[in-house]
């Protein structure tokens, strides 16, 4: 079969340790031999990062910020006993959030469905995209111990030097205090890219939020998203026929028990952190999770696996043993790329070859075929196969 030809290239960003062998054999078994692509490959490798003092990151970021699509490979962020065990220069910051913050873009995670894996709640039969907004909120907070009889306070100090002072708490004995914040232009792009994702994807949207009790900052979110609705997008969910609604957010996560899925999740940072891990076990796992990072107009897009680095794999990889690592949501983050870079550019055989991609993946894991992981949730009489073979299959399929 000829190759497909593509003609604006794709950012490639390169791991660390399991991930990065999966990595490199899905470009050089499913993607090289049928694709005729120009990569521009950045190494982020925990090594790299520290070599270059973390600017390849920056770089990366910027690259897929001019050329639109980009994929990347799961990477270490080191805390101390990673930076003990490849003596780093320093602790740096993970280069998901760094990306993130460049691209100002919003998180969209998504189950990868297997008929044949039993879910752990078994009327999930549409996914659940969760779209967590990750800037600011408590992983941007300030914490103070207060002593017994001290006085805590919120001092805001306007530009024009006018102060607002809020008495939070006058302690009788030890504790804690928080302070978090977000800004307008944060939220507004994360609805942007909430919105522009759901008419993508054909999903309803839901925003969850506690503004019953957070009457500021919560509704804050609730008002500029019912704002950019009506102004913007309202028109085009009618026309699609979805629903866009607010909620509480304990009443979302009871709606989220009982629904089948098939919708949109906007979630505030923290809610959207945990929710997202708990939506993954409810489909069976974390190895069957797509991560997709969206600019708040939809143009740019990151692909990538919502898992690690593999790091116990990778220990037996290095000593010479077979392993049976799972691929697929490496593969879909591939699939995914190809997909955005497919639409972008016009191509129908690329966005056929990363739908078939998807596909024969699917269809190998209900015929039974796959890693140890996913059969062992499949119970004691489920056979598994190694990684080698399982790529095996899929590039048969795509030969074939």
């Amino acid at each position: 079969m000829s190759k497909i030809v593509v003609n604006n290239p794709i950012v490639d960003i390169n791991g660390d340790e399991m991930a990065r062998v999966l990595w490199n054999k899905i470009k050089e078994e499913l993607i090289f031999p049928f694709i005729d692509l120009n990569l521009l490959t950045f190494d982020l490798s925990i090594e790299n990062r520290d070599r270059t003092n973390d600017e390849i990151t920056i770089e990366s970021a910027k690259s897929i910020k001019t050329n639109k699509v980009g994929v990347k490979c799961a990477t270490i962020t080191p805390d101390d006993k990673r930076v003990k065990e490849f003596n780093l220069k320093k602790k740096y910051p993970s280069p998901n959030g760094t990306i993130r913050n460049i691209l100002n873009g919003t998180i969209f995670r998504e189950p990868i469905i297997v008929k044949k894996i039993p879910k752990i709640v078994g009327h999930w039969n549409q996914p659940v995209v969760i779209a967590r907004h990750a800037f600011g909120d408590i992983y941007r907070s300030k914490e103070v111990f207060t002593g017994n009889g001290g006085k805590l306070k919120m001092l805001y100090e306007h530009k024009n030097g006018i102060k607002e002072e809020i008495d939070i708490y006058d302690f009788k004995s030890d504790g804690v205090g928080l302070a978090y914040f977000n800004t307008f232009d944060s939220i507004k792009d994360f609805a942007y890219s909430c919105f522009n994702f759901s008419i993508k994807r054909n999903f309803p949207l839901f925003l969850s939020t506690k503004n019953t009790i957070l009457q500021k900052y919560d509704e804050s979110f609730k008002e500029i998203f019912d704002v950019l609705y009506e102004k913007e997008f309202k028109k085009e969910f009618e026309k699609k026929n979805l629903l866009y609604q607010h909620r509480l957010i304990d009443d979302m996560v009871a709606c989220l028990m009982k629904w089948s899925g098939g919708f949109v999740w906007a979630c505030k940072n923290y809610d959207g952190d945990v929710m997202s891990d708990l939506v993954a076990q409810g489909f069976g796992s974390l190895g069957l999770m797509s991560s997709i990072l969206q600019s708040p107009d939809g143009e740019i897009v990151e692909t990538e696996a919502a898992h690690g680095t593999i790091t116990s794999h990778f220990r037996q990889h290095q000593n010479g043993k077979e392993t049976s690592t799972n691929p697929v949501a490496s593969i879909f983050a591939w699939s995914k790329a190809l997909k955005h870079r497919a639409i972008l550019d016009s191509n129908n055989q690329l966005e056929e070859f990363s739908i078939n991609l998807e596909k024969f993946c699917l269809e190998t894991l209900n015929k039974g075929y796959m890693t140890k992981d996913l059969a062992l949730m499949c119970g004691p009489d489920q056979k598994w196969i190694t990684t080698n073979e399982f790529f095996d299959i899929i590039v048969s399929r795509i030969k074939n």
